[in-house]
């Protein structure tokens, strides 16, 4: 297997979970949405069309896709299998969940990935919280790493330790308030890596310091418009370098990308992303890359 330090090498395996399996069923949709802040209750005859749609496009990616099985422990929030972990080239780091309705899923998920042979290197406990939508490979040996309401600088500490031998440097980036604990806000909300030296992001939420810190490292920054920021515009998914799957309903973002360069593949996603606010890079756990 080739764990690799990237987000944006070519993906050769990616673990992700099917909305048929994640939702269950309309009545399971019905007890949970609204305690998990849905922005809408997701239609589950619907919302399995539009994932077996949006696996049609992983698969014309050419990529291997490892499926989550059904579980009874979580929760439709078990859709959006990036927060459950980080990959680093020793395998995969569990998190512990800062938002109190998932924590049962990184087990989940450990049980599933060892049945198919995907290592465990270690893992968020106790106090620390870290969610892998906090989480960002800058390069093969620079990891950015959020401060917000849903990963703490215990759960920072512990990643550091973990990774000790895996990275030279690890960055923190403070998030803003913005909406507040009960929010989905992730540092992937406002910045997805595209290439080595390109990224996607929403700068009028980007921290100064770290805006500035990807400016000196030659990083051209596509800019997402403010009114398809909460159509999750900068939520970005890199199957390869400069090609990436995006959500559809951001045109304006879409063609910013593809004036630099990036071959872009959009997919529906009203009832599986807007309405749990859950985009591409949410929905799926990139495990293997082919380092550029």
């Amino acid at each position: 297997m080739t764990f690799c330090q990237t987000d944006v090498g070519p993906i050769q395996r990616m673990v992700v979970k099917h909305a048929r399996d994640a939702f269950g069923s309309d009545q399971a949709i019905g007890r949970q949405w609204r305690q998990l802040n849905y922005q809408g209750r997701p239609e589950f005859t619907k919302a399995v069309d539009e994932y077996d749609r949006f696996v049609d496009v992983l698969r014309r990616c050419n990529l291997e896709l490892v499926f989550l099985p059904r579980d009874d422990r979580v929760g439709l929030d078990s859709i959006y299998v990036r927060d459950t972990s980080i990959v680093c080239e020793q395998g995969m780091i569990l998190c512990n969940m800062g938002k109190h309705e998932r924590h049962s899923e990184p087990a989940a998920v450990e049980i599933a990935c060892q049945a198919v042979g995907i290592p465990v290197h270690g893992a968020i406990t106790g106090e620390g919280r870290v969610e892998g939508g906090d989480v960002v490979w800058i390069d093969q040996r620079t990891l950015a790493v959020a401060r917000g309401y849903r990963t703490n600088d215990e759960g920072i500490r512990q990643l550091r330790e973990l990774l000790h031998d895996c990275i030279d440097e690890l960055v923190v980036v403070p998030l803003p308030h913005w909406r507040g604990p009960g929010d989905v806000f992730h540092l992937m909300s406002i910045i997805s890596p595209i290439d080595d030296d390109l990224a996607l992001v929403y700068s009028p939420l980007l921290p100064v310091q770290f805006r500035e810190a990807l400016v000196r490292r030659g990083t051209e920054l596509v800019e997402v418009p403010d009114d398809e920021f909460p159509t999750m515009g900068c939520n970005v998914l890199a199957v390869a370098p400069r090609k990436c799957i995006v959500l559809a309903g951001n045109p304006q973002t879409r063609a910013r990308l593809e004036q630099a360069g990036v071959e872009v593949h959009e997919f529906q996603g009203a009832e599986i992303c807007a309405k749990g606010a859950g985009g591409p890079t949410c929905l799926t756990r990139p495990v293997e890359r082919i380092l550029g």
